[in-house]
């Protein structure tokens, strides 16, 4: 059963040691934020927010 550990923690580093310069280069070359963006992001959540609330109302009675 060790081994599969030692497996798995190798397996996470090697993930990690290729994914970083890919992530280096995605926040490097992301688009910059503007005005309207955070309605344009907080409106789809508010709204999964309100129906999953409205779930739990449904089934709660």
């Amino acid at each position: 059963m060790d081994w599969l550990k030692l497996a798995y923690a190798a397996l996470v580093v090697a993930l990690l040691f290729f994914i970083y310069p890919a992530a280096k280069y995605w926040l490097r070359n992301s688009p910059k934020a503007e005005r309207g963006d955070w309605q344009a992001f907080l409106l789809p959540i508010g709204l999964v927010v309100l129906f999953v609330a409205g779930l739990m109302w449904i089934v709660g009675r």
